[in-house]
């Protein structure tokens, strides 16, 4: 099982969760979804956000790309429900599901995802590389892998779960701007075809 650091029991509760969500990481959330929408994952894309709290980055992506179908994952149940609840109110629950797993565990079959995203997940990785090779069981051969996360978080753990994981792929690292802040405080690492 994916052990959770002593931090993400904070959120356990999705309302606080959610709180946190909208307020500290609105700007990230905007980025994410311009990415998304600049990849052109294909027409009818299957997109999971891997860590994905209370669904609100996963809702604006489904909002972005009505011809997507968006799961979130999340190890904190009380957060998938508070994901589940705005997926219905907002009409969208056909296109933006939610279910409580473990990251290093999900109930998808292999070659599912078009695109992975990961937001602000990374650092509450306890055991990186069951986690990576999970995800690269459920991306497709030629889809793509983000992990955004805080611009100190060390690429080094991710970099050796790829290359353990997906030895056709290596990883590159973007710095990530958003809103008003005068220093990035975020990066992007995402996993790309090699040579």
């Amino acid at each position: 099982m994916h052990a959770i650091r002593g931090s993400q029991r904070l959120f356990e509760h999705g309302r606080l969760y959610d709180a946190f969500a909208r307020r500290l990481a609105g700007g990230l959330y905007r980025r994410v979804v311009d990415d998304v929408l600049l990849a052109e994952p294909r027409p009818g894309a299957a997109i999971l956000d891997a860590g994905c709290g209370p669904g609100r980055l996963a809702m604006d992506i489904a909002r972005a790309r009505p011809d997507a179908t968006v799961h979130g994952v999340d190890l904190a149940e009380g957060a998938i429900d508070v994901a589940v609840e705005r997926a219905e109110r907002a009409g969208l629950a056909d296109r933006a599901r939610f279910l409580h797993a473990d990251l290093a565990d999900v109930p998808f079959p292999d070659d599912t995802f078009d695109l992975v995203v990961s937001t602000a997940s990374y650092h509450h990785w306890e055991h990186v590389a069951p986690v990576v090779a999970e995800l690269a069981r459920v991306l497709r051969p030629d889809g793509r892998l983000w992990v955004y996360d805080a611009r100190a978080m060390p690429a080094t753990p991710l970099r050796e779960a790829v290359r353990e994981a997906m030895p056709d792929r290596s990883l590159g690292r973007a710095i990530v701007r958003t809103g008003w802040f005068p220093v990035p405080l975020f990066q992007r690492l995402g996993v790309s075809r090699s040579g």
